[in-house]
């Protein structure tokens, strides 16, 4: 009972930890020299590809029948979960760093409470300490992230020199900055909207391996529509047996996925709000994956802002907890209990009346 109640928590620190990976495995892509709106091209298709037989087979009986409206909300969703918000993502990538778009990324989970709240998916009585550590949860994670953000504080000097060097390109220049903050807060904002929106769509269609693989492919041939209109050159689509592969195959199976339909299967389970919550993981992991093995600088505010967003989320995950549901869950415990004793009970007394007397 314990492990069923917190499969949805230890799947999403599973999917925050491939998200860690994959920060750096395209970064090193991208300086090596590949499209970043080719590669959502293809991670997209590599995942529809993957996931397919998948949805087919196993949820043939399950998967509702497509109409208009569906394919109408299957165009959005990839729209708003895979052409524009990923290819601002990355885009945005080539003028910032990884630590920076993991932690602007937190943001996602306070813009998605408030959409879930103004849309009534999610519950907030003021009266209630449950309601209260919603909101106070939502709002500290915040503040860990402007910390993680905006103060830098002393430098940590690195223990050991870094065991993996990844080469940065000399594309990357000061005044772009301010472009890719502004597209990463773009990113952003779309990336809530699309939360939300899957927990509308998985009412009517409840089929996660289909859904996912439905977005992968949608998403995929938007992107390359647009890809198409700002690369001309046609050797941007050709990749070698290097790390632009590696970081397509990874990024497809892995993320486009085993991520996506773990985070729809947690939205259906538990709602988007739960979902997006566990970003600041991620910000965590990369922080420290960069400093102990790309050797890159740790800052004080890193770590500071990285306590206070665990305060924050154990809160949020403490408030998002229904009292109700446990209390049924310890009612049915008892109930199993006092029927397996009234069984035993019951045999004993046959077994005894069945004894001869003498």
């Amino acid at each position: 009972m314990a492990m069923e109640k917190f499969k949805p928590h230890l799947l999403m620190i599973l999917a925050q930890i491939c998200y860690t990976f994959l920060y750096f495995i395209t970064e090193a892509s991208f300086n090596h020299g590949m499209n970043p709106h080719v590669y959502v091209t293809y991670r997209h298709i590599v995942g529809g590809l993957i996931t397919l037989p998948f949805a087919y087979f196993l949820e043939r009986k399950k998967r509702p029948k497509l109409t208009m409206g569906l394919l109408l909300e299957f165009f959005v969703l990839s729209l708003l979960g895979v052409s524009l918000t990923l290819n601002m993502y990355f885009v945005s990538l080539n003028f910032t760093s990884p630590t920076f778009l993991a932690s602007m990324l937190n943001t996602i989970a306070a813009l998605t409470f408030v959409l879930a709240v103004i849309l009534r998916l999610e519950v907030v009585n003021v009266q209630d300490p449950r309601g209260i550590a919603k909101i106070t949860g939502t709002l500290v994670s915040l503040a860990g992230v402007m910390i993680m953000t905006l103060y830098k504080g002393a430098i940590l000097k690195n223990l050991w020199h870094p065991l993996l060097y990844i080469h940065q390109g000399n594309n990357v220049v000061k005044e772009n900055w301010v472009k890719g903050s502004i597209l990463t807060v773009a990113s952003c904002i779309t990336w809530a909207m699309w939360y939300i929106m899957q927990a509308y769509t998985l009412k009517r269609y409840p089929a996660q391996l289909s859904l996912t693989t439905w977005m992968s492919f949608v998403g995929g041939a938007q992107s390359a529509f647009f890809t198409v209109i700002v690369q001309h050159k046609r050797a941007a689509w050709t990749i070698g047996f290097n790390i632009d592969l590696w970081s397509t195959i990874y990024g497809g199976i892995v993320i486009s996925g085993l991520v996506v339909f773990i985070q729809l299967w947690c939205t259906e389970q538990r709602g988007p709000v739960f979902v997006t919550m566990f970003n600041p993981l991620s910000t965590i992991l990369v922080a420290l994956l960069a400093y102990f093995v790309f050797g890159e600088k740790l800052h004080m505010g890193s770590i500071i802002g990285a306590m206070i967003v665990i305060v924050g989320l154990y809160l949020l995950l403490w408030g998002k907890e229904d009292p109700k549901s446990e209390r049924k869950d310890e009612e049915k415990c008892c109930t199993t209990k006092r029927e397996h004793h009234e069984d035993n009970m019951m045999q004993k007394f046959t077994s005894d009346t069945k004894k001869p007397t003498q």
